[in-house]
C-alpha cells in the first residue's frame, strides 16, 4: 500500500475528517455566539453591572512597585464572559439537536453478552456471533 492510500484510509478510518469539519464549524459558531454576547449581552450586563471599576481590582503580592500584583478584576471578568458563553452555546446546541420523541425506539441495543452496540432486529451478534432474541416490534 502506498503512503497516500495508507494516509487516505488512516483519515477516513479515525473519522479526521468529521473532525475537521466539526472544527470549522465550532469555529463559525464562535462567531456567531461572541457576537451575540458582546453585542447584545455585555451591554446589557454593563449596564446592571456597578460601573467598570471591578474589572481592574488587583490584589497586591507584596509592597512597592515591583510586586506583581493578582489582576482578581481581569480574572472576575473573564469568568463572567466564560459562563455567558457558555450558557449561550448551552442553549443554541439545546435549540439545533432536539431529543428523540420518548415512544421512539432506539437505533441500537446492547448485546446481552459482548455489551457491544448491536441493530435492535438482530438475532446474532456480529462482534461475538452469540445468538440473541430480537425485541418484538
Amino acid at each position: 500500500m502506498s503512503p497516500w492510500q495508507e494516509f487516505k484510509s488512516f483519515l477516513v478510518k479515525q473519522n479526521m475528517l468529521a473532525l475537521a469539519l466539526a472544527v470549522v464549524v465550532g469555529t463559525a459558531t464562535n462567531g456567531v455566539v461572541k457576537s451575540i454576547v458582546d453585542g447584545f449581552i455585555m451591554p446589557i450586563i454593563g449596564r446592571i453591572t456597578p460601573g467598570g471599576g471591578w474589572m481592574t481590582w488587583q490584589f497586591p503580592l507584596g509592597p512597592g512597585p515591583e510586586a506583581n500584583p493578582i489582576l482578581l478584576g481581569a480574572f472576575l471578568g473573564q469568568l463572567l464572559n466564560f459562563a455567558i458563553v457558555a450558557m449561550l452555546a448551552w442553549q443554541i446546541t439545546k435549540w439545533i439537536i432536539k431529543p428523540a420523541p420518548p415512544g421512539e425506539a432506539p437505533a441500537t441495543r446492547p448485546c446481552p453478552y459482548c455489551k457491544q452496540a448491536i441493530d435492535p432486529t438482530a438475532t446474532r451478534c456480529p462482534n461475538c456471533t452469540s445468538e440473541i432474541a430480537p425485541i418484538a416490534a
